[in-house]
């Protein structure tokens, strides 16, 4: 079968694009919070009772397996709180960017998900910490992502990993739907 530009664009992003909100009140981090301490278990939840053949389905034609966006998530995840950490103890920090897609090519992203699960669990908690215990200034601290060639606050970023999260959450559903499993 084949897709159209706008079909594929879809299964790309279930959710759509995320689009920084003019306004980035106290109420909208604490649900971006919420939404980033839940992934590990929900996660769990989709993939509990997933066998091999279920954990290799894509999302998308050429897209990622269910085992490699799970993968995918730890590694992203753990570039998140290194960039949160780098905001908060440096002045302005440029942050290194990788390739996600060369990353998901590597020998790990082939193996069992328990320890991308594991490592999400622990990313999880410690970011949640951090998360819930910014000030409002260190809200307003920035790191440069030079692959966009543009300044991102850590409350914005909150925001890009809550929807990072709900994001890859669609693809694992849209994968399980597309065969008949959720």
């Amino acid at each position: 079968m084949i897709m159209t530009e706008e079909e594929l664009y879809k299964l790309k992003f279930p959710i759509g694009e995320f689009n920084k909100p003019t306004t980035i009140n106290e109420d909208l981090i604490k649900s971006w919070i919420v939404s980033i301490e839940a992934l590990p278990q929900t996660v769990i939840e989709l993939t509990k009772d997933l066998n091999k053949k279920e954990l290799n389905y894509k999302y998308r034609p050429n897209g990622w397996t269910i085992k490699q966006v799970v993968h995918h998530c730890a590694d992203s995840h753990i570039n998140s709180l290194l960039r949160f950490k780098l905001a908060l103890t440096e002045n302005s920090p440029t942050i290194k960017p990788y390739f996600e897609d060369r990353f998901a090519d590597l020998v790990d992203y082939s193996e069992p998900i328990e320890s991308s699960i594991s490592i999400l669990k622990g990313v999880h908690k410690k970011l949640g910490v951090l998360l819930k215990n910014l000030t409002k200034e260190e809200l307003k601290l920035e790191f440069i992502h030079p692959e966009h060639g543009k300044r991102f606050t850590l409350e914005e970023t909150i925001g890009t990993y809550a929807w990072h999260s709900n994001h890859h959450l669609a693809h694992i559903t849209q994968a399980l739907k597309a065969k008949g499993l959720f």
